[in-house]
């Protein structure tokens, strides 16, 4: 917990939060336009799908929402838990919020790994309040979609309060071939689809993907002075190995070597932001996973790992690449294994069979690239009509 909270001061400092400009005017997540979605809630028992990262100002969206004597009755927590310090895919039970005393309850003790019957019960609305970071295998999304389909099931309301997607400037990377649908990919989408999750509700929608074409009763409450154009810098780390915009900005290009034996700087200062591994060699850079909170038992523990620092490369730089899968073919390249280099989680990363193929055969990133880029023109103008905010 200790460590969470010094990863998000930190993080404060760093980002100079209260700075994000957009025409001259302070990008307003959806969280603070209270005056339209107060009136909603009123009368109305309260769940909060939400974690560490639902704040406004310095207070968290549930302590806001209790001060002004709505009746929040239950908080479903996702991965890494509600205080934002639990390790990637460790499984979060129910508890109690220690400050409020409002019970957490599971998001996966019902059928497909939804909340139960029980669950569902307790509430009339559920109010969404969490930052994603726009990539098809970040979680949070997925809770969301799940959550949407038992709100239709049992005829709840939800409300999205929309934030800023930090990655919302882009599309890029191959749709996700829904026969390698999966925890880390839920929907037919690109790994960096460019949208708010108010955005992407609306989406699955439309497109019916919610099981036997049903559809959630979903409002979005907007950002203020937001277009995907916003270079939006986290006030809050979103999860405990994104603690800095580097690593959001490169967790598209690095995220695959979760697939591989390579080290991707779990247990490091510099998650998502080096690679390595014991026998790598011609690099002068090297590192040493350590067990620490929020990576307990990292890829290559307690090992000398050699390999390349990306934390120096621009915003700007990295940006402007998108997906990059130059470092995944040059730590291939590197330690000479083969398809023994990847495992099976891989494709559900990536989304596609054709990738680590192309790999194998020596393409390069470009080359690999080319091969989804109408894809993403056509995704692109299949979100079109869900979009809330200027391109």
């Amino acid at each position: 917990m200790r460590t969470a909270v010094i990863t998000s001061l930190l993080f404060c400092i760093t980002l100079c939060t209260n700075a994000q400009k957009t025409n001259n005017s302070r990008i307003a997540v959806g969280a603070e336009q209270t005056s339209e979605y107060f009136p909603i809630l009123k009368n109305k028992k309260i769940a909060v799908f939400s974690n560490h990262t639902g704040m406004i100002g310095n207070k968290h969206t549930v302590d806001v929402l209790i001060e002004n004597k709505l009746n929040v009755v239950a908080i479903f927590s996702p991965e890494h838990g509600f205080r934002g310090d639990a390790d990637a895919g460790e499984h979060v039970s129910s508890s109690v919020d220690s400050k409020t005393g409002v019970p957490i309850l599971s998001l996966y003790d019902g059928k497909a790994g939804r909340p139960s019957e029980e669950s569902m019960r307790k509430f009339d609305v559920l109010l969404v309040d969490i930052q994603d970071v726009g990539l098809r295998f970040y979680t949070y999304y997925i809770s969301m979609v799940k959550l949407m389909d038992a709100c239709a099931e049992y005829n709840r309301k939800m409300i999205i309060l929309d934030r800023p997607n930090p990655n919302g400037h882009y599309v890029d990377g191959p749709i996700l071939d829904m026969k390698y649908k999966s925890g880390v990919g839920w929907l037919p989408i690109p790994v960096v689809h460019g949208m708010t999750l108010g955005e992407l509700a609306l989406m699955v929608n439309g497109e019916k993907w919610l099981p036997a074409s049903k559809e959630c009763d979903v409002t979005v409450i907007k950002c203020k002075n937001y277009t995907h154009h916003s270079l939006y810098q986290l006030p809050v780390a979103p999860s405990p190995n994104l603690p800095n915009m580097k690593a959001i900005y490169l967790y598209p290009s690095t995220c695959y070597f979760e697939a591989t034996p390579v080290s991707l700087g779990r247990g490091t200062s510099l998650p998502f932001q080096i690679y390595g591994h014991p026998n790598m060699r011609g690099y002068d850079y090297s590192f040493t996973p350590k067990s620490v909170p929020g990576a307990k038992n990292p890829p290559q523990l307690d090992k000398l790992c050699y390999g390349k620092d990306l934390s120096g490369l621009s915003d700007k730089e990295i940006r402007e690449k998108g997906v990059d899968l130059s470092y995944v073919i040059d730590a291939y390249t590197n330690l000479n294994m083969g398809e023994h280099f990847f495992r099976p989680f891989f494709e559900l990363l990536i989304g596609t069979d054709y990738v680590r193929k192309m790999i194998i055969q020596g393409k390069s990133a470009d080359e690999i690239k080319a091969m989804w880029k109408d894809d993403v023109e056509k995704f692109k103008v299949q979100r079109k009509p869900y979009l809330l905010y200027a391109e």
